[in-house]
């Protein structure tokens, strides 16, 4: 009750003062009629708050995001939806959803009188340019009385939460060297029908050719034992992101870093569409989609939880506090790996020597190095970065200089050209074959 009297409006508030004051005066004055009065004025405003209060838990809200997931500069629908539960129509309803301000200004519904066992719904729009996980809620909801004297508040307890993912663009199917035969460039091969943990036979699945029935092991077990057989080979690619905060300058959604995170994730997004198996690695050394046996996720049934979950990561990523790619290359060098695009930041010249070992144990490797300086001022690539550049090439990188409002698609056929080119002159050594 000391929640709902604090619901009083200034009608009700003064509702209220008139009848104690009327009351008080009929006493002093030995008016009953005055007094009648009185009672009348205090308490309308104290049956609006019993009535409110009786019906503020009989409303029922709820709330559906479409779609859960956007990319940044996308709009999401949010649809409320309110049944009234008694059997009594409700009065004015004033409904009101919390948004982040990054999402737009707060949203705001008057709803009319609903009919017992109604419902009402409305609809708003959020957008973001800035990426990152938002909540959404809680939903409120005021009450109020026909006569104004009462507004209540209620708050539901439920949560959503909007995904704003980076923006993907689009990358053109070139080829650069690294792709073997079947899917593409895997020193491993995997087992079809079977797991890294099987051994040579196993035992008879259903569903299983009875052509491949191993009938001497079926003897030696006493039970029906087939043959494994190896799927061809699947290209493997990493794909590194460099988010150390001494690399970049500026902030905001055309800064270089949001520049990086977009293009880790539309190459994210193309190599798992062409079949290749992806890790996301940032420079701490952390990988999405986590610590399997191998690390890689993008087999065709897991291809599309495997990309929610690293644009989850990505939609969310900040600077690190590390001024080292130390980290990262200890992780390439535990595996061989097949394919290596990687977004550098700045590169003083220890980083550039880091990042250059990367390449031994990458079959091709492909770097784009963002200057923010020249992000920042607008300029081209300065003398530090083509120098940095040219070790990276030295070392066997492609390796291309990001300006200021580069379109990933154009970079990307460039260091298809660069690769072919580098291969003619016998500058770079790998797999025959591509990317694609």
């Amino acid at each position: 009750m000391r929640a709902a009297l604090s619901g009083l409006t200034t009608r009700g508030r003064s509702f209220l003062a008139a009848g104690v004051a009327a009351a008080v005066c009929a006493y002093v004055l030995g008016q009953s009629d005055l007094l009648r009065v009185g009672l009348l004025l205090a308490v309308l405003p104290l049956l609006c708050v019993a009535v409110l209060y009786r019906t503020r838990y009989r409303v029922a809200g709820s709330r559906r995001l479409s779609p859960s997931r956007v990319p940044a500069g996308s709009e999401a629908r949010v649809q409320l939806r309110m049944d009234n539960v008694t059997r009594m129509p409700t009065g004015l309803l004033m409904l009101q959803d919390h948004v982040p301000y990054v999402l737009g200004p707060r949203p705001r519904f008057v709803l009319d009188r609903v009919e017992p066992g109604g419902r009402r719904e409305v609809s708003y729009r959020v957008r973001s340019d800035l990426r990152g996980r938002y909540p959404l809620g809680p939903l409120q909801l005021r009450l109020s009385d026909p006569f104004g004297m009462c507004e209540l508040t209620r708050s539901f307890s439920a949560y959503d939460t909007l995904t704003v993912v980076p923006r993907t663009e689009p990358l053109p199917p070139v080829r650069l060297g690294g792709e073997a035969s079947g899917y593409g460039e895997g020193r491993q091969r995997s087992l079809s029908l079977a797991g890294e943990d099987d051994v040579i036979p196993r035992g008879y699945r259903h569903g299983d050719d009875l052509r491949r029935v191993h009938w001497r092991s079926t003897a030696r077990y006493g039970e029906l034992m087939v043959r494994r057989e190896e799927q061809p080979q699947r290209a493997r690619c990493t794909v590194l992101l460099d988010t150390r905060r001494s690399a970049y300058q500026g902030a905001g959604p055309d800064s270089a870093f949001e520049w990086a995170v977009s293009g880790a994730a539309s190459a994210l997004v193309h190599l798992l569409e062409r079949g290749f198996a992806v890790r996301l690695l940032t420079d701490t050394g952390s990988s999405m989609p986590g610590e399997s046996a191998d690390g890689f996720a993008g087999a065709t049934q897991e291809s599309a939880d495997s990309a929610g979950l690293m644009m989850d990561t990505l939609a969310v990523v900040e600077h690190s506090d590390g001024t080292d790619l130390s980290p990262a290359y200890a992780v390439l060098r535990g595996a061989t790996e097949g394919l290596l695009v990687a977004f550098f930041g700045d590169l003083d010249e220890e980083q550039s020597a880091v990042a250059a070992r990367m390449r031994q144990r990458s079959a091709v490797a492909v770097a784009f190095v963002l200057d923010s300086t020249g992000w920042t001022q607008g300029a081209g690539p300065a003398g530090p970065v083509e120098n940095r550049l040219r070790r990276l090439r030295e070392a066997g990188w492609t390796a291309l200089a990001v300006p200021s409002g580069a379109a990933l698609p154009e970079l990307w056929q460039r260091a298809a050209r660069q690769r072919s080119e580098s291969a003619v002159t016998g500058g770079t050594t790998g797999f025959s074959g591509g990317w694609s």
